[in-house]
C-alpha cells in the first residue's frame, strides 16, 4: 500500500537524503513538502527544498510551502558548524524552476489532511516541530485524522544539543511537547537508532556506484557533511532524517518500543530532554514509540535502490 507523506523539513543533508528516499521509493508518494527553521534560516531551508525538488524531478504539483521562521517561544537557532552557511554546503544543486505554493506551511499542512480521508496522511518532520504543532493549535481535528507522526529527534539515551537534549527538540521543546501530547500514534526515531545509520567506507563505494545524478548528489553532501562531523569525533557520520523515511516505508529496519514519552521543559540542564520511560510494559492507551536501532545495511539497501530510480 503507498504511504502518503507530509514532509515537514529545514534541509540540511540528511533532510535532503530523506525528500530523495521518499521522492525515489514506489511505496511512498510525497503529498506535500513544508519547510521550517532549523538547520538554517527559513529563506535558506526553503530555497534548499525547492532546488533538492528540481534535482529529483519531482512532479511540479507536490506542493513546497515555507513554514514557521522561529520556535514557538524562543529566538531562531540554526547549526552551520554540521551544515554551512547555505544550510547544504558542499554540492552543487540546479537552480529551481517551480514557485513556493502561497500558503503558509501550517496551513497546507491542514488543508492537506482535512482533503484527505482518516488515516491517509503520515506527517514525517525532521526538523523542529514548530510547523506540526501550530496546525495542530489553529486546527485540533487534524489528530484524529493523521495515520502517524514519525518525527527524527530526540534520544533516550544520548544528546546532542547538550547532554540530555537533541537538536530538533531542544530548539523548539514547547512545540515537541504538544506534539507529543497531543494524542496520536507518534514514533520518534531519536538519536539511539540514528547514530547507528552511518556512511562507512563501504557503504559510500555502493552509493558511488549507482551512477544517477541524485546519487552523485549524495556523494557530494557526504564529502561536506562527513568532514564536519569528523571535526566532532565521528568515524563515520550518521545520517539521522532519512530514518524517519526508512521506518514509514519498511518498520522492520527499526527496533522500536512502546513507551510513554515526554518532553522536560524546565530544567536547567535537561531542558528539551525526551523522557521514555522504559522501565515497565507501556499501558494499553499508550500512543508513543521510540527507536532504538536500525540495520544499517538494509537501510542504506533501501536508499541506494531509491537514488538508482531518481534522475
Amino acid at each position: 500500500m503507498t504511504r502518503r507523506l507530509i514532509l515537514d523539513c529545514d534541509p540540511g543533508h540528511d533532510d535532503a537524503i530523506a525528500i530523495l528516499l521518499a521522492a525515489g521509493d514506489p511505496g511512498v508518494e510525497i503529498a506535500a513538502i513544508t519547510t521550517v527553521s532549523g538547520n538554517q534560516s527559513i529563506e535558506k531551508v526553503t530555497r534548499n527544498a525547492l532546488q533538492i525538488a528540481e534535482l529529483a524531478g519531482l512532479d511540479a504539483r507536490i506542493p513546497i510551502a515555507q513554514g514557521a521562521h522561529r520556535p514557538l517561544l524562543r529566538e531562531a537557532e540554526h547549526a552551520p558548524e554540521y551544515h554551512g552557511e547555505s544550510g547544504l554546503d558542499g554540492p552543487r544543486l540546479p537552480e529551481p524552476t517551480r514557485a513556493l505554493d502561497p500558503r503558509h506551511a501550517v496551513q497546507l499542512i491542514i488543508d492537506t489532511v482535512m482533503a484527505s480521508e482518516p488515516g491517509e496522511i503520515t506527517l514525517v518532520p525532521t526538523g523542529a516541530l514548530t510547523n506540526i504543532a501550530l496546525a495542530v493549535r489553529l486546527e485540533p481535528r487534524i489528530v484524529e485524522r493523521v495515520r502517524e507522526v514519525v518525527f527524527m529527534g530526540g534520544g533516550v539515551h544520548v544528546g546532542n544539543h547538550g547532554p540530555f537534549s537533541e537538536f530538533n527538540v531542544a530548539i523548539d521543546p514547547e512545540a515537541a511537547a504538544i506534539v507529543i501530547d497531543a494524542g496520536w500514534p507518534v514514533t520518534m526515531i531519536g538519536l539511539d537508532a540514528t547514530h547507528q545509520a552511518v556512511v562507512t567506507p563501504e557503504i559510500r563505494s555502493r552509493l558511488d556506484a549507482v551512477g544517477t545524478r541524485s546519487a552523485a548528489f549524495v556523494g557530494e553532501l557526504l564529502d561536506f557533511y562527513g568532514a564536519a562531523y569528523a571535526v566532532y569525533g565521528f568515524e563515520h557520520p550518521p545520517v539521522h532524517d532519512p530514518v524517519t523515511v526508512a521506518q514509514v516505508i519498511d518498520p522492520t529496519l527499526v527496533r522500536t518500543v512502546r513507551a510513554p514519552l515526554a518532553v522536560e521543559l524546565t530544567g536547567t540542564h535537561t531542558l528539551g530532554m525526551t523522557v521514555a520511560d522504559l522501565r515497565a510494559e507501556a499501558p494499553e492507551a499508550c500512543c508513543t514509540w521510540v527507536a532504538l536501532g536500525v540495520e544499517n545495511d538494509r537501510f542504506w539497501t533501501l536508499v541506494e535502490s531509491a537514488l538508482a530510480r531518481l534522475p
